[in-house]
């Protein structure tokens, strides 16, 4: 139970990566601002978040479950909560898929769609009209730099999180009329066990029924390409754990919050040219037509740059 001045935070997806980061930083907090419920789908993954959470755990954070995708595991999460009072959601639950969109089943995208756009949609309904009633609350949504710039390969997760972004760019307006903040946390590449492992497993696939030529182009293109990103470019689950936390802290939050200043130029192609042909023939000649040059950039910028500007947070 939260004590008097300390905020209540919930949090999704917090078995493992980022949602486990945030959970244990703010559980942490030097000044014990914050009371954590963390959620989870399975209570039985909570063994890496109650080791990392040490002491904290039964003090500063708790542990409920929660199935984003099931209106009922919802509503009696946040009914479990005392008056279902809650001063800051943070919707990090989120699945991935990556591949040639020809070998995606409709039921899968949907699987994504289900969890990173109407889990949120959820958890923003179920909480939302207590937060109107109070006239205070702040919601964050970990989105993605592919919520504002496609990725070859990365169709239907990039398509989750532009839907995600229109939802919530949307939702801020009239949340401000009831003194209620929305934010979204952009992160670009993140090393977590999730990507890694969808990495390792997407290489060893063989998408039957997509033709030779794409398949090729994944493989030997796309997927050593994205590891040269990932390297040079990368951060951790706590770097976007301590931006979360700098986020829920600001006096007056910011609606985008882009993790990786590395990424603001490739984003900025985007807005440089209304046509969209600007964007969509630099990654085109990057990914094709440049390769090697780009894995040698990559290569130096991993050299060059020091980890404090990589992994430089807001």
């Amino acid at each position: 139970m939260a004590n008097s001045g300390q905020k209540v935070v919930l949090i999704t997806g917090c078995s493992s990566g980022i949602g486990l980061r945030i959970a244990v930083t703010l559980a942490k907090d030097e000044k014990k601002r914050y009371h954590v419920i963390a959620t989870m789908r399975d209570l039985k993954k909570k063994d890496k978040l109650v080791e990392a959470a040490g002491d904290a755990y039964g003090k500063t954070l708790m542990l409920l479950p929660l199935d984003v995708c099931s209106d009922d595991s919802v509503k009696q999460c946040i009914n479990n909560v005392k008056d279902r009072h809650i001063d800051i959601l943070i919707n990090n639950a989120g699945v991935g898929l990556l591949g040639p969109v020809e070998s995606i089943s409709i039921e899968e995208m949907k699987r994504v769609f289900e969890t990173n756009f109407f889990g949120v949609v959820r958890m923003i309904k179920e909480v939302m009209p207590d937060m109107k009633k109070r006239r205070s609350g702040h919601i964050v949504v970990m989105s993605s730099v592919m919520g504002l710039q496609g990725v070859v390969f990365n169709d239907v997760y990039t398509a989750s999180k532009f839907a995600m972004e229109g939802f919530c760019e949307s939702m801020a307006v009239q949340l401000m009329k009831f003194n209620i903040r929305l934010s979204m946390i952009e992160p670009g590449p993140v090393h977590t066990e999730f990507e890694t492992k969808m990495m390792e497993d997407v290489a060893k696939m063989e998408y039957p029924g997509v033709d030779a030529d794409t398949v090729r182009y994944f493989k030997d293109v796309y997927l050593p390409s994205s590891i040269d990103i990932f390297e040079a470019m990368g951060q951790t689950p706590d770097d976007i754990a301590k931006c979360t936390k700098k986020v829920i802290e600001s006096n007056s939050p910011r609606f985008r919050n882009l993790t990786n200043s590395l990424y603001t130029p490739i984003v900025a192609l985007k807005y440089a040219d209304e046509t969209g042909g600007l964007s969509v023939n630099t990654f085109y000649n990057l990914l094709f037509n440049f390769g090697p040059l780009m894995h040698i950039t990559m290569s130096i910028l991993k050299c060059l740059t020091c980890s404090c500007l990589r992994r430089r947070t807001i």
